[in-house]
């Protein structure tokens, strides 16, 4: 936990009231790049809708004969380079910020591997993409385009007029120097030019948000259909908590493993010998007394440390309860700790564990860093989740970023889904909340969640 002096950057500018947003749009370079989307997409979704028609059209028509599977198989491969393809344009053009989808694992066997290819949803999500995409991409692109254009050609319309200055018919026969005509209304004089000129520049300031109502849509499909889904998230989620679980048990044995050979064990091997000379000097009729004093000290001293290190891996405090192992935890603290704890129902073990090691981290912290004398601990639940707050009017600055400690609590509290939120402007206070659900499950309560802060 570093208390480094970090001020939040500010928030960026709006840019401006809603008008300006608004009178800038066809002069941004967001519109514009929005633009090419449009005109870029739409040309591949006409391409896509030919690689649907001949690959899945094709495939299904072959799959009657051995060949066609491994064709459909290979048309749902080429979804994923589909995928990647429009994730990389919306990203480039509309700024959308979408992970790839993780990648496909394959059966072994010539069997399995087209199995594979034929199930892989992130083929078939992508295809999906490609269908909506050639159906609905290049009308829409088209008719976006169309009327930005048209709007352009109108608004600049008294310039070819007075420069080609067409011809028309009318139905009388008569010649009339206009550049458009609705119904029997010809626009052939400065006033009716004028205003539809006016009239395009209106279309022009419209024009770009169609545009971007296509680009937000896009970044809505291309987030739905070409990113991971929820069930992918949630496996990553898991994998990554795992390997957190994992490398804090691997830890917290390794430290177990140091504490017992550089201290415990060198204690007894000390007694050992001390009782070794105790025994040799009452041998030959001397006085022992001194040796076994050294040793009985070494005795409570060893015990001392084995009662640390049970400690660390699980408070005895704990078995009665999370409140009575904060309370002890508090009275143990070198700064005064106001405790406020209110469960309407005891957590689970894991729950417990968690909490209570979260609660001595950061007390550790306080001390180590705040530089006050002063924290309140408080502890609240609804059934579902229970949230643990720790609150100090120091130097403040605790940023997660440089620091371990912080870092450390939330990879702890996200392997039981739970969170960890700080607070900590320059100059205090510093409130971190830990939030964890009231019923972890109890296999998570284990050494991996052990471990003295």
């Amino acid at each position: 936990m570093s208390y480094a002096s970090t001020e939040p950057d500010a928030p960026p500018s709006r840019g401006g009231s809603a008008l300006s947003v608004f009178l800038r749009a066809p002069f941004a370079a967001r519109t514009w790049r929005e633009a090419l989307y449009c005109l870029v997409a739409g040309a591949l979704g006409v391409v896509g809708i030919g690689y649907l028609y001949v690959g899945v059209g094709g495939g299904l028509l072959l799959s009657l004969t051995v060949v066609g599977i491994p064709i459909l198989a290979a048309v749902v491969a080429g979804g994923r380079a589909w995928g990647a393809l429009y994730r990389a344009l919306g990203g480039t053009l509309l700024g959308s910020r979408t992970t790839a989808p993780p990648p496909l694992h394959t059966k072994p066997g010539v069997l399995g591997f087209i199995g594979s290819w034929l199930t892989d949803r992130a083929g078939w999500r992508g295809l999906a993409f490609v269908l909506v995409k050639g159906i609905v991409g290049p009308v829409l692109g088209y008719l976006a385009l169309v009327f930005s254009a048209m709007s352009v050609f109108t608004a600049i319309s008294p310039i070819p007029w007075v420069l080609v200055h067409p011809t028309n018919i009318d139905e009388y026969g008569n010649e009339r120097h206009s550049m458009f005509q609705f119904g029997s209304v010809y626009f052939d004089t400065w006033p009716k030019m004028l205003a539809a000129s006016a009239v395009g520049v209106v279309a022009c300031f419209l024009a770009p948000w169609p545009i971007r109502a296509i680009g937000a849509l896009d970044r809505f499909l291309i987030s739905a259909l070409l990113g991971p889904t929820a069930r992918d998230t949630r496996v990553h989620e898991l994998e990554t908590t795992r390997a957190a679980a994992v490398e804090d048990a691997s830890a917290t044995l390794a430290r177990l493993e140091r504490d017992l050979h550089d201290g415990t064990q060198a204690r007894l091997v000390t007694i050992a010998m001390a009782l070794g000379r105790a025994e040799d000097r009452i041998a030959h009729g001397g006085d022992a007394a001194p040796l076994i004093e050294d040793a009985r000290t070494s005795a409570k001293e060893g015990l001392a440390e084995l009662r640390e290190l049970v400690r660390g891996i699980h408070p005895p405090a704990l078995d009665l309860g999370l409140a009575p192992a904060l309370e002890t935890l508090a009275a143990r603290s070198p700064v005064r700790v106001d405790l406020d704890v209110a469960l309407a129902t005891r957590p689970s073990r894991g729950t417990e564990t968690i909490a209570y090691f979260s609660a001595a981290e950061l007390l550790t912290n306080v001390v180590k860093h705040a530089g006050t004398g002063h924290a309140s601990l408080t502890v609240r639940d609804d059934g579902a989740t229970l949230v643990l707050t720790v609150r100090d009017d120091g130097a403040g600055g605790a940023d997660p970023a440089t620091g371990t400690g912080l870092a450390g609590l939330a990879s702890r509290a996200a392997t039981v889904d739970g969170s960890v939120d700080v607070s900590s402007p320059s100059g205090g206070p510093t409130v971190v909340t830990v939030t964890l659900p009231h019923a972890a499950p109890e296999a998570l309560s284990g050494p991996a969640f052990r471990g003295r802060p």
